[in-house]
């Protein structure tokens, strides 16, 4: 990865959100197909050690991505993101949750309304995050577990990937 490119991580309490820039060196059709193809997302959506396992997927609006993040000991823990709008290589958003093995909710868990845009520059592509949360108290919840150190390692394995398939 270039140390130049563009990170950005901010949390802003006023409206419950964590808004992520992240610049990509790479084409915006390899960014896109990371972010939207089961068999790439599963290569470096979990931060290591885990690993991410994808159940299903139905990437278009009204689908769903239902995945879990394996531990190193096997432990598992399911999530899904039910997609809700989609414009190829422009933007996706989505209503992912924590739920269990057959993605039904657990409603004791924050749900993290996704919002997913992408920008080509020249040589690199920038993705735009928006995490949107009902509450202060479930965006301080998601914060206390990790987010920000977990989906820094994991945007991190996507740099080594694009690296590997971008010579």
């Amino acid at each position: 990865m270039r140390s130049s490119l563009l990170f950005d991580f901010t949390v802003n309490k006023e409206n419950n959100t964590v808004n992520v820039k992240r610049e990509f060196d790479a084409n915006l059709s390899l960014v896109w197909d990371a972010w939207t193809k089961p068999e790439i997302l599963d290569q470096w959506w979990a931060p290591r050690p885990w690993k991410a396992v994808t159940k299903s997927m139905d990437f278009r609006e009204g689908g769903t991505w239902l995945y879990y993040m394996k531990g190193p000991d096997g432990e598992r823990h399911y999530c899904k993101n039910d997609y809700q709008k989609i414009e190829v290589q422009k933007f996706f958003s989505g209503l992912d949750a924590f739920c269990n093995e057959n993605g039904v909710n657990n409603t004791d868990m924050p749900r993290t309304q996704w919002t997913n845009t992408f920008v080509t520059n020249n040589d690199t592509t920038t993705v735009k995050i928006v995490a949107k949360y009902e509450s202060l108290e479930d965006l301080e919840k998601i914060i206390a577990m990790g987010f920000k150190e977990g989906f820094t390692m994991a945007l991190g394995n996507l740099d080594e990937y694009l690296a590997t398939v971008n010579k």
